[in-house]
């Protein structure tokens, strides 16, 4: 099975244009693709599992990735999806998690000589004249097709900011440039980027004419993994010190079972084959699948010892053992604690498993709260020191484990 027809198999390709042209470029390793990342945090999440695996297996096959950081449009900030406008980014928290994006994608992209590039659009956008832009690329862009835009209804409800609606000239600008000096032919993104994509395509064959060779491709990447990224508690993200690879592990762990073999057949490298075998289990085997999963994603992001940790961990946990050398861990100063104690909202709270007091005592009262296996009744218990000194498991509902000590 080539490439192109493998990215088919697993569900990915949504919807693309020039089929056909693109197949051959995928197929034989000719593409040169990009896919952008907005900076708007300090670490990539799950949500971006999708396009980081996407684009490891493209460079697998031969073709040239091109990993496009938003440090300019990030002073935009995309639409796209919103019901409101974006927070302002200074200049150097941009940069900064620019450069945390970059050392995480390292572990999926090679960006040795000759191979992936990383680039940065404030390097082009931060730039360019404003007359001149209008001149050259406004011309190109229709303002009736561009409120036809879903990216843009959902937005106009409420009030879209002229700020964002420059969004979708910067995108276009962005493949236009690569185009022409990175010889990039290909974009991929999203099922939310389809209109942005479109337009830049558009706009390069309208500049350089209907025979330049640039074609879009989406993929049910943001919709499933923007779901993906999310849970009650937050995100999930691939920076170790945010989510810890038990963590990790346990999100995927975790997964609905109607999820999890389209989770496998999405973001695993296992084979095709092996994954359609699969599809046939039910029942206790899909506790497996859970299993395969959860180890084959942490193994990609954190390496085949965490892994091997986070899985230990878990059956042992699970199955009722006391292992939790490798458990999630929060350890609270004498200034957390008063006259000695420590309430066990405030617990909860500062262990990051209640975003507040008022959620904790929720918890609490539903019955959803263990301390060392006994069941939480109280919400106004204690902790003194002396226990927490030797540690205290908290098990908040049926899996999640979190080890507090002082």
């Amino acid at each position: 099975m080539q490439i192109y027809e493998e990215l088919v198999a697993r569900g990915l390709i949504a919807q693309v244009t020039d089929e056909t042209e693109i197949k051959e470029l995928i197929n034989n390793g000719k593409a040169t693709f990009y896919i952008g990342f907005d900076p708007t945090a300090d670490s990539l999440h799950v949500g971006h599992f999708m396009a980081l695996c996407l684009m490891k297996r493209l460079q697998m096959a031969g073709n040239k990735p091109v990993v496009l950081i938003g440090g300019g449009t990030g002073y935009v900030g995309d639409p796209s999806g919103r019901s409101d406008m974006r927070s302002m980014m200074t200049p150097e928290i941009i940069q900064h998690n620019c450069d945390c994006f970059k050392k995480q994608m390292e572990r999926f992209i090679d960006f040795g000589e000759g191979k992936a590039i990383m680039v940065n659009n404030a390097d082009w956008l931060l730039k360019l004249n404003y007359i001149d832009l209008l001149r050259d690329v406004g011309a190109c862009f229709s303002v009736n097709n561009m409120l036809r835009a879903e990216c843009y209804k959902q937005r106009m409800e409420k009030g879209l900011s002229f700020l964002e609606f420059n969004y979708m000239i910067m995108q276009s600008y962005d493949f236009y440039h690569l185009f022409q000096n990175y010889g990039c032919n290909m974009q991929f993104g999203g099922d939310d980027q389809w209109s942005n994509m479109l337009f830049g395509t558009d706009l390069i064959r309208r500049k350089l004419g209907k025979d330049a060779y640039a074609m879009t491709i989406t993929l049910l990447m943001n919709s499933e993994g923007k779901k993906m990224g999310k849970t009650a508690n937050g995100a999930v993200w691939l920076d170790p010190a945010k989510t810890s690879p038990f963590e990790f592990y346990q999100y995927w762990r975790n997964v609905d079972d109607a999820d999890v073999l389209k989770c496998i057949r999405m973001l695993t490298f296992l084979p095709i084959e092996e994954i359609e075998k699969m599809d046939a289990w039910e029942g206790s085997q899909l506790n497996d699948a859970k299993e395969i999963l959860a180890y084959e994603l942490t193994k990609l992001v954190h390496g085949d010892e965490e892994a091997n940790k986070a899985q230990t961990t878990a059956r042992s946990l699970f199955g009722g053992g006391a292992d939790d050398e490798n458990m999630p861990s929060t350890t609270l100063a004498d200034e957390d604690l008063t006259d000695g104690k420590i309430g066990v909202l405030d617990v909860l709270v500062k262990t990051k498993l209640a975003p507040s007091k008022g959620e904790a005592r929720r918890l609490v009262q539903q019955g959803g709260i263990s301390l060392d296996g006994e069941k939480v009744i109280d919400f106004t218990q204690t902790l003194d020191k002396a226990v927490l000194l030797n540690g205290v498991v908290i098990k908040k509902g049926k899996k999640i484990y979190h080890k507090v000590n002082v």
